[in-house]
């Protein structure tokens, strides 16, 4: 028999299994207990005494038996061929996804492999060179390979959250993912995890092209026929997944030029906060810090100011801000963590919700481009305002309030540099506004919060695309282009690893039940 208990314990037993074992015996009124699994795990903070909050599966009167490979591929090499235009996770869960069912996957991606990556990320900190395929978000793995490594998604009922994790397990993650109510990764540990995805992909016959850079679609107007890449080469596809992320500027392009249907989306974009980690352990540890027992403390907030949303996102405890610009002449910040979240700042988007109407004064609010041109504007506005590198404009969270230029910038986590302005004066009026309102609001939730040792930096803009590419329901296909599948967070219709690694292989499964019929 497996019985499932529901356990809140204290953090410094957390690592005490017998302890565990002992209180599922306490509840059982017989047989033996064989094992004790843990299955979800989560912490509560709410009150002055932390709790680890933990549901079991004990197994009384019955063997355990481990799980054994969550992944099956098949061999592809003959089979037939499915063309995936990105290889960040959307892409790369649709290839595996595809070779589990025996189709052969093809992918093209505008940058290079994950540990070739690696060095223009440090051209970016140390030269302030942007190379407009190879960066933060271009490359094999994608934007959360080194920019990301959460695993924590609400999209439970897009589709299988648990197959997704399992798969990260098979390939390199550690199994604690599968149990944590926030899993991560960490950015240290993602680019083997990534590697090993890609050797799968090419053992079971599937190709990968680096440094492939999808320049056109070829349609004939009601269906796709194949692709161009780098402006020269050619191939014939009659299935091709669009999972380019959402970056991918000249692809949107792209589709306005060619006259395929876009629509401006709602997004979101302000600043990026950044706190000493202690404090943010101490505000939400009720004075405790982290320790061997209690991880790095991490925080979640939502407002609403005059008839938009404000909240907190992608926050990352123990993190490090990172330059993610994909173009010269622009600024962008995003972050991400280590495994171990255990660098000495807490850092976190703090974000403005804009729809297309509230643009009016930039453009035409019916163009499907209107979201994206300001988002571009912005990020430039950002670039100059902080001296034309990848510096960024940046002030002390009191100073923001109070509309001043700080008189000095502590040293932060982002490693190319900041410069002192009056974000007040760089920001649009609607922003900054909503923005004052909802911090000081945080402040009075989160004691503490509000301090000038907390930095400012500016912009958080790439939260999600500005532009949703539309499909038909029922198959997943552009509604004007048949055989043309919009994918992932690029397409809109994901907001994070976990999301766009199910929208992609829910893709290849309309695909594959299309190809039966």
């Amino acid at each position: 028999m497996i019985k499932e208990f529901n356990f809140r314990i204290t953090p410094e037993r957390i690592h005490d299994h017998g302890h565990l074992e002992r209180l599922v015996m306490s509840h059982m009124t017989h047989g033996k207990l064989n094992h004790v699994e843990i299955l979800k795990k989560s912490i509560d903070a709410r009150k002055r005494d932390i709790v680890y909050q933990l549901k079991v599966a004990a197994y009384i009167d019955e063997e355990f038996i481990p799980p054994g490979h969550y992944y099956t591929p098949q061999s592809v090499s003959g089979s037939e061929e499915v063309c995936i235009i990105g290889a960040g996770p959307a892409g790369y869960f649709a290839a595996l996804k595809l070779i589990e069912l025996g189709l052969k996957p093809v992918i093209f991606e505008r940058g290079k492999d994950v540990r070739s990556r690696r060095r223009d990320l440090v051209r970016i900190h140390r030269d302030h060179i942007v190379n407009e395929n190879s960066n933060y978000c271009f490359g094999e793995g994608g934007a959360g390979t080194y920019s990301d490594g959460k695993l924590y998604t609400r999209s439970k009922k897009r589709g299988d959250v648990q197959k997704v994790l399992e798969w990260f397990v098979h390939f390199g993650a550690e199994r604690g993912i599968l149990t944590e109510a926030h899993p991560h990764i960490g950015t240290n540990r993602l680019p083997a995890i990534i590697a090993a995805m890609r050797d799968a992909i090419l053992s079971a016959g599937g190709e990968i092209h680096f440094d492939a850079r999808v320049t056109d679609l070829k349609t004939d107007d009601v269906k796709i026929l194949g692709i161009e890449w780098n402006g020269k080469e050619h191939r014939k596809f009659d299935r091709v997944i669009l999972a380019t992320g959402h970056s991918a500027r000249d692809i949107f392009y792209l589709l306005d030029q060619k006259k395929i249907r876009l629509e401006a989306k709602p997004f979101a974009l302000g600043v990026r906060i950044e706190h000493p980690q202690s404090l943010i352990d101490q505000i939400q540890y009720h004075g405790r810090c982290s320790d061997e027992f209690l991880p790095p403390a991490s925080y979640s907030l939502v407002g609403q100011e005059a008839g938009r949303g404000v909240y907190s996102f992608c926050m990352c405890p123990g993190g490090i801000i990172a330059p993610c610009a994909t173009l010269p002449g622009e600024v962008v910040t995003n972050a991400w963590s280590p495994s171990k979240r255990n660098n000495p700042y807490a850092n976190s988007g703090m974000v403005v919700e804009i729809l297309p109407e509230d643009l009016g004064a930039f453009g035409d609010i019916k163009d499907p481009l209107i979201c994206l041109k300001f988002q571009k504007n912005i990020e430039q506005l950002c670039c100059a305002a902080a001296g034309g590198s990848q510096k960024v404009p940046a002030q002390r969270l009191l100073d923001f309030l109070d509309g001043k230029v700080s008189g000095d910038l502590p040293v932060t986590s982002y490693q190319p540099g900041l410069t002192s302005v009056d974000l007040n004066r760089v920001l649009p009026d609607f922003i900054t506004r909503r923005l004052r309102a909802a911090l000081k609001a945080f402040g009075g939730k989160m004691k503490g919060f509000l301090t000038n040792e907390a930095v400012l930096h500016a912009p958080e803009s790439r939260t999600s695309s500005p532009i949703r590419i539309p499909r038909i329901t029922e198959t997943l296909e552009h509604p004007e282009i048949r055989g043309l599948y919009p994918c992932g967070e690029g397409a809109g219709y994901a907001g994070g690893i976990v999301s766009a690694a199910i929208d992609g292989m829910n893709i290849v499964q309309s695909i594959y039940a299309t190809s039966r019929k």
